[in-house]
């Protein structure tokens, strides 16, 4: 079929709460994926939890079932969607699965060519395997709030759960990559991913023994380079430079001033022993100026510069839209982020709005496991399902 997702084949049962999982889960999704989303019974008061902007974000595109793991019956019910799925998918503490006896080992007797994806803080192995935390948790162990600072000021985190965004997308490439093993070999396998360590891999210190300390706006390579205050309440402007033509296109926005002629500024060697004092030269322009409008003069001469926004603020951004990387979506009601990946051939689909507690129980229950009417108001009667 022309256009066709290219995941259209995978089932994936999902256990994944929060970000990393859900994340990971809903870039699969996008393309094809039939991802099973188990949810816990709630009572119609707590209904509301599922309607909010944080749960419809990470959970498009996928189906909801209810299903109360206490029982031995929800826990056979998921044995029984195992067998007929490709993929599990979870992120809780490494003991949860094992205390349901739901681990790997147990799934691959079910199917011996599933595959299984594990997010945790630590991993599933270790003396801090049963550590847990969310995404802040993570940036502290991997030493990334430490660097989110500036020289001799605590520490304030990057403000947003960036962990769990980068956990997800190797969580999502690492069961691509184990679909692709399987194809070839018919083999499943079994995925652990520490967020820390994912962290971990993403810094200097880490992979080149360097031990950098934290520099706030700065950059080693490039004055000026930081974050400038403009006319207004708390309105700001990213402007970065880091050779001598984006210095030569800063002084000409400036006006050319006498004081940026001065030979301290010359070089980019000198422009970053100086950066104090080019910090204040540019600061002092672009106060003078709405953020917009230090925005437009930068980059009409060729210097890289960019709003400081809110949620707001980025929602409406021309050049975010123009990019694709917001998108109006009538299907799920609302604007959305799109895929950060994209296929020419098979592009992602935004196409089915988060489920609601048990939105496609029939579906999955009925046509999947084949489960009558009457089997279901059973397990309804027992709050199974």
């Amino acid at each position: 079929m022309a256009n066709q997702c290219v995941l259209h084949n995978i089932r994936i049962l999902d256990f994944s709460w929060v970000l990393a999982g859900p994340y990971a889960t809903r870039l699969l999704a996008d393309f094809g994926a039939e991802v099973i989303k188990i949810q816990p019974l709630i009572s119609g008061e707590a209904e509301d939890e599922f309607s909010r902007g944080y749960y419809d974000t990470w959970n498009r595109n996928k189906l909801g079932i209810t299903l109360d793991l206490s029982k031995p019956e929800g826990i056979a019910l998921v044995k029984k969607l195992a067998g007929i799925s490709d993929a599990v998918v979870e992120n809780f503490s490494p003991r949860v699965m094992e205390n349901w006896g739901l681990d790997y080992d147990i799934f691959k007797k079910i199917k011996p060519d599933i595959i299984m994806v594990s997010l945790s803080l630590m991993g599933r192995k270790g003396a801090r395997r049963d550590y847990s935390g969310y995404g802040p948790a993570v940036h502290a162990f991997s030493g990334m709030t430490r660097l989110t600072s500036f020289p001799g000021r605590p520490p304030v985190g990057p403000g947003f759960s960036y962990a769990d965004h980068a956990a997800g997308l190797y969580a999502s490439m690492s069961l691509l990559g184990a679909l692709e093993h399987r194809r070839r070999t018919g083999e499943g396998l079994s995925i652990d991913i520490s967020e820390v360590e994912v962290m971990q891999g993403l810094l200097d210190d880490s992979l080149n023994g360097r031990h950098s300390g934290p520099a706030g706006n700065r950059s080693p390579v490039g004055a000026p380079h930081g974050v400038y205050p403009c006319r207004g309440k708390d309105r700001w402007c990213a402007i970065t430079v880091f050779n001598d033509t984006g210095w030569r296109g800063l002084k000409k926005a400036m006006g050319s001033p006498a004081r940026a002629e001065d030979k301290k500024f010359a070089t980019p060697a000198g422009r970053l022993k100086n950066r104090a004092a080019l910090d204040a030269l540019v600061s002092g322009w672009t106060k003078r100026f709405t953020a917009d409008k230090v925005t437009q003069m930068l980059q009409k001469n060729g210097v890289a510069a960019g709003l400081v926004q809110d949620a707001a603020g980025i929602a409406r951004d021309l050049q975010l839209r123009s990019r694709g990387f917001f998108i109006d979506a009538p299907e799920i009601g609302r604007l959305v982020d799109a895929s950060p990946l994209r296929l020419s051939g098979t592009p992602a689909r935004y196409s089915l709005s988060a489920p609601p507690p048990g939105r496609d129980n029939d579906y999955v229950y009925g046509r999947l496991l084949g489960l009558s009417q009457k089997e279901m108001a059973e397990l309804t009667e027992k709050g199974v399902i």
